[in-house]
């Protein structure tokens, strides 16, 4: 085993040197993130904070965030407002600089129903292999009013009428 020094003033979200990192492929990501996601407990993210670059681009539905450090802080306020979180990954697939992700996810709260939510996610690498880009695409509206009985069908009467 090599030895691995941190630089004395990083923490461990960003301590680990890229050219210390296993290297993202299919296999190593559906490893990480199938960690990061439990059924026992909260999501933990430490393992694959060092994989993100320190000026990776979030994006989903509903934010956008720039910068490491304001992505670690947007993971750890899911944390705290989640009971628990599940993720099945479903596939993934690497083409050049770009990995995707098939999955179904499941926030548990402590006031309302788990809904399942179905999505995928594009990875971008930045030349020393880190994640420079995450895009998470998701009907979040969809998945959540599919749970709810009455308002189910109201929904998707609405979308067909105004969007085909």
């Amino acid at each position: 085993m090599e030895n691995r020094e941190e630089h004395p003033n990083s923490s461990p979200a960003e301590g680990i040197r890229a050219d210390w990192l296993r290297p993202l492929d299919v296999d190593s990501v559906r490893e990480l993130w199938s960690k990061t996601y439990n059924q026992a407990g909260k999501p933990d993210w430490a393992h694959i904070f060092p994989y993100y670059h320190p000026d990776v681009v979030f994006q989903d539905s509903i934010q956008r965030i720039e910068g490491k450090k304001e992505f670690v802080a947007m993971c750890r306020r899911l944390t705290r407002r989640c009971e628990r979180l599940e993720m099945d990954i479903r596939a993934v697939a690497r083409h050049g600089n770009f990995i995707f992700m098939d999955w179904k996810m499941t926030m548990v709260f402590r006031k309302f129903p788990s809904t399942p939510i179905y999505g995928s996610t594009k990875l971008t690498l930045h030349a020393d292999g880190r994640i420079v880009e995450q895009r998470d695409f998701y009907d979040l509206w969809g998945d959540i009013f599919n749970g709810v009985p009455f308002f189910r069908k109201a929904y998707r009467k609405f979308m067909r009428r105004f969007f085909g």
